[in-house]
């Protein structure tokens, strides 16, 4: 039963065979073994391909194989990656310690066999290496870099205006690139207004544009269907129907824009997406980056500040226009909560407006003032 188990050392290692390195063999094996075991559980080939490619660095920093490995391996690459100049964030040292521990209890578990194989062929079987006193605990809902953080209202309208002139400079002077400009400050701005990931971003069609009952006049672009929301452990993408708001209701007018004036000059012959290159082919996570660095250095926002940071605008802003907590969680495809919470950073105008509702509430306006 054990070697019909996806990723199994028999299913692996072919009997009778003998390496000129046997144990590079048997690590490629290992690693290869681990891929199947992931892809049976339906994670996504990028996730599988980012978690090898750990493996190996690991292997290349120790200069020996799994069944070698030992707590004390672990502890020098965990000071290799926090020490000189480019030392390494926290989530991302506890996401490297958890690809390690889970590729370790796939080498441990008996039913894959790969304990027998190394006892049989090197004399030693791989051990768990990740334990509690050596690996970065979760202590901390948002371990991100403090400097990431919502965009204040002055910047996102400066932000806005360089867009927005950005247009007009490339327009007027007869260059090519005004519809590449109108699509990119479209862009940036749908971004904001539906709070939404870079992936779900430019995965969006025209389709995706779908109406929202309680608004009739915003017709076809009342809402964004969101096919491809962030999965979770091996699962499809998961939909939402982000709604738009009234205070963001300049968004709408420019996805009307953008679909019936500006998108139909690609010629694209029906191509699906909302967000075309001059190729007339789907604009890339990598452009839309590169222009928002580009923005922010043009306007003169702190570095540290991302795309996803409109996200956490988005979310920041619902809160302080008084919508209910349930309400931005759902818009943004939040499970809990809690995450919706961290992603929260009010102004303190708010806080001083939301402090006055209480005392007027609990003293009277009177004795408030």
């Amino acid at each position: 039963m054990a070697g019909e188990f996806p990723g199994a050392a028999p299913l692996m290692l072919v009997p009778g065979v003998v390496h000129l390195n046997e144990p590079a063999a048997v690590f490629e094996a290992m690693v290869g073994g681990w891929g199947r075991q992931q892809r049976s559980r339906q994670l996504g080939s990028g996730t599988i391909a980012d978690r090898e490619r750990l493996i190996r660095r690991f292997q290349e920093f120790t200069e020996s194989y799994p069944w070698e490995w030992t707590p004390a391996d672990l502890e020098d690459f965990t000071v290799s990656l926090t020490s000189g100049p480019t030392r390494f964030a926290v989530s991302t040292v506890r996401g490297y310690h958890l690809t390690l521990r889970m590729f370790f209890d796939y080498l441990t578990d008996s039913r894959y066999e790969w304990p027998t194989q190394c006892h049989d062929r090197f004399g030693t079987v791989p051990a768990q290496i990740c334990n509690e006193w050596n690996t970065v605990a979760h202590l901390n809902e948002y371990e991100g870099r403090p400097q990431r953080r919502p965009l204040t209202y002055r910047e996102l309208e400066a932000l806005f205006d360089w867009l927005d002139d950005r247009v007009e400079t490339i327009a007027r002077s007869g260059r090519k690139g005004a519809l590449a400009a109108l699509r990119d400050a479209t862009m940036i701005k749908t971004t904001y207004a539906f709070g939404l990931r870079r992936n779900e971003l430019v995965r969006l069609d025209v389709a995706d544009l779908r109406p929202n009952p309680h608004v009739r006049i915003w017709g076809s672009y009342g809402s964004v269907h969101v096919r491809f929301g962030k999965a979770m452990r091996g699962s499809l993408p998961r939909r939402r129907t982000v709604l738009a708001v009234p205070e963001f209701d300049w968004a709408v007018a420019g996805l009307q824009q953008w679909v019936a004036q500006a998108l139909p000059l690609y010629e694209a012959g029906g191509h699906p997406a909302l967000w075309l290159t001059e190729r007339r082919t789907r604009v890339s996570v990598r452009h839309v980056d590169e222009f928002f660095a580009t923005a922010r250095a043009e306007v003169g926002l702190d570095e540290h500040l991302s795309l996803h940071c409109l996200r956490h605008s988005y979310v920041t802003h619902l809160i302080e226009h008084g919508y209910p907590e349930r309400f931005v969680t759902e818009q943004v495809g939040h499970t809990h909560a809690s995450t919706t919470a961290i992603y929260t950073s009010v102004s303190n105008d708010f806080k001083n407006k939301a402090l006055q509702a209480a005392l007027a509430r609990v003293y009277g306006t009177s004795e408030t003032e």
